[in-house]
């Protein structure tokens, strides 16, 4: 996040929000499940596999559909060259508006589908040397780098920059609480807010990649 500008932050934290947004809407329409945070479904997988292991196919194949759109969302932003960051939230705005469509005609099975798939081809949208530099459907790396500023802080040795580790954390924990509400209140409506908000993020990532050199 540090070697960011402020306008790349601000985009990152926006769709570390929206991240966090879709993946409430998911966890709630999915009996538990998460459509982006894998390491949480990895735990139920493998805790499903000791306890039945038939129970395990749901979150298998979210962790697949994920990785799924991770490869798509990476292709799409090699294709693309300096607009890497339009095309894939363009991709991610494309997934969650069929998403809402299928959500429509209660499509559940495929609903999720595209939701994972976006959840997985957003964390493309921030790369340096070809790797994703900023995860924004995963708070871990974050907050351990947050944790480590405060330790810094203790041994009066600051680093700078370690508030956009608690603001990246705190957009995808205010996203998820505005995911739940939305669901609670609007159900098939709140995927639709979505869809609307990764293409905002589209038409803001447009004119940072027109101020970057060709």
């Amino acid at each position: 996040m540090n070697r960011f500008d402020r306008p790349r932050q601000t985009l990152a934290i926006g769709l570390a929000a929206l991240a966090g947004y879709v993946d409430a809407i998911g966890f709630l329409s999915a009996d538990g499940y998460f459509v982006s945070f894998m390491s949480g479904n990895t735990t139920r997988m493998a805790v499903d596999m000791a306890q039945d292991w038939r129970t395990a196919a749901m979150p298998a194949m979210l962790i697949a559909g994920f990785v799924c759109g991770v490869a798509a969302g990476s292709a799409v932003g090699i294709r693309a060259g300096r607009w890497r960051k339009p095309a894939v939230t363009a991709l991610v705005a494309l997934l969650l508006g069929s998403a809402a469509l299928l959500r429509g005609i209660d499509h559940q099975q495929g609903t999720l589908a595209l939701i994972v798939v976006a959840m997985g081809a957003i964390n493309n949208t921030f790369q340096r040397n070809g790797e994703v530099a900023v995860g924004l459907t995963y708070m871990t790396g974050a907050l351990v780098k947050l944790g480590q500023a405060l330790g810094s802080l203790l041994a009066r040795a600051p680093r700078p920059g370690w508030a956009a580790y608690g603001l990246l954390w705190l957009g995808l924990a205010g996203g998820a609480l505005a995911g739940a509400h939305a669901y609670l209140a609007l159900r098939d409506v709140a995927l639709w807010l979505a869809a609307g908000w990764a293409l905002l993020a589209t038409l803001v990532a447009i004119v940072l990649a027109r101020r970057e050199p060709a």
